[in-house]
């Protein structure tokens, strides 16, 4: 997995686009640990989560991370699988923040953030298929509410 070392950029969409996006999707707000309770954050402010062991790092879209004591596997229960798609063993990306896949020897996607992850061989033809799916489903509404 590498990782750029770029300042994050803006999401390619207002909050309010996102939140209106969400919305429409029915994605519910994602309860992570936080100093001995729970804290429900916006999915659509979640950019990718990265797995380290037995903890994972939320990375959000403003640049800042959170170390939760959840590992990766439980997390993605968590999460709507509409949204969030799993491109390799140790990383959960949110589909709205997509950027670009590119496809060589290996595939790779570039985050609206700068973050470059790669798709894991065997994990390919299912992310494409998602990443199809989502924008088929996606389109239709960046359009619908591209003027909000």
């Amino acid at each position: 997995m590498k990782q750029s070392l770029q300042a994050p950029t803006p999401a390619p969409f207002s909050e309010h686009q996102l939140q209106a996006v969400t919305r429409h999707l029915n994605v519910p707000d994602v309860a992570l640990p936080f100093w001995g309770q729970r804290k429900r954050i916006p999915a659509y402010r979640i950019t990718w989560l990265e797995g380290k062991g037995n903890y994972t790092v939320v990375h959000f879209c403003d640049g800042t991370e959170m170390i939760v004591s959840l590992t990766l596997k439980k997390l993605e229960g968590r999460l709507s699988p509409e949204l969030f798609v799993r491109p390799h063993k140790k990383c959960i990306i949110n589909l709205l923040y997509l950027q670009e896949i590119r496809s060589g020897k290996t595939t790779s996607i570039c985050l609206a953030n700068g973050c470059e992850i790669e798709v894991s061989r065997r994990k390919t033809t299912q992310f494409m298929k998602l990443v199809i799916t989502f924008q088929q489903e996606f389109l239709p509404l960046k359009v619908y509410y591209g003027n909000a």
